[in-house]
């Protein structure tokens, strides 16, 4: 069973001291990608640079909708020249943040939709981020995103119509330990049964978001973990976890434009 973890944040402090062994612990659980994520031009070069050294890790870079206060075209134009990196295989993430407002609603729709633009010039799958938006992450997708849109609806939460929507623009869906909490993941059990098997992808968003099994030993979210997405999901769905462990691989290889 391979299982890859298509959205985490290796470059968090919380990693510092232990990495190598992190990732030991993710080869050792059958995590043999893992995909980390740049959320302003800082961590997108720490990402980068995971990427460089590791063979296992790929990296997106990006600005995310908490950091758009801070945006720029300097900024962005720094990215793209991260982007060249071979090992950076996504932009994002990016998108719509309205429940925490740590940046203004104009700010981060304004780079929310100049950084479609660029993920487009450079034929990279977008890793979205979307919360209480109300709508409008859906209103300027249908508007701005350039045909043939390529990307993932990352730690999904909608409801179903959201769900409908996304995946009639042709997006993958990230499915994160959320799923095993009893209470908090009540709603998403009765929607990832919907979802086409070719676009399911597992995450951890590590270190956030830990998986219940592990809630009861560790502070820490990291890749390992993934595995019990995985499981959870296949429960959930009556599928044969190896088989949709294949299935979801596939999935997360195709969008990063990876050979399986």
């Amino acid at each position: 069973m391979k299982l890859f973890d298509s959205h985490c944040h290796l470059d968090d402090k919380s990693y510092s001291g232990d990495l190598h062994k992190v990732l030991e612990r993710a080869h050792h659980a059958g995590v043999m990608r893992v995909m980390t994520i740049g959320i302003n031009k800082k961590t997108s070069t720490q990402a980068v640079s995971l990427a460089e050294a590791h063979a296992g890790i790929t990296a997106s870079v990006g600005v995310h909708p908490h950091d758009a206060k801070n945006c720029s075209q300097s900024v962005l134009e720094g990215l793209v020249k991260l982007a060249k990196s071979r090992k950076v295989r996504a932009w994002g993430e990016i998108g719509l943040d309205y429940n925490r407002m740590y940046s203004p609603k104009t700010d981060q729709e304004k780079w929310f939709t100049q950084q479609l633009e660029i993920a487009a010039q450079l034929d990279l799958p977008v890793i979205f981020h979307e919360r209480d938006s109300k709508g409008r992450f859906l209103e300027i997708l249908c508007n701005y995103a350039p045909a043939g849109l390529k990307g993932v609806v990352h730690c999904f939460s909608g409801n179903q119509n959201e769900l409908k929507h996304y995946l009639e623009l042709g997006l993958y869906i990230g499915i994160t330990g959320i799923i095993t909490i009893k209470e908090r993941g009540a709603q998403l059990r009765k929607l990832v049964p919907t979802i086409p098997v070719d676009r399911l992808l597992i995450e951890t968003d590590a270190p956030y978001l830990i998986p219940a099994p592990e809630k009861r030993h560790s502070r820490r979210n990291e890749p390992a973990f993934v595995k019990s997405v995985l499981f959870k999901l296949a429960e959930v769905r009556k599928e044969n976890p190896e088989d949709l462990a294949s299935y979801v691989w596939e999935n997360t290889c195709r969008l990063y434009g990876l050979k399986v």
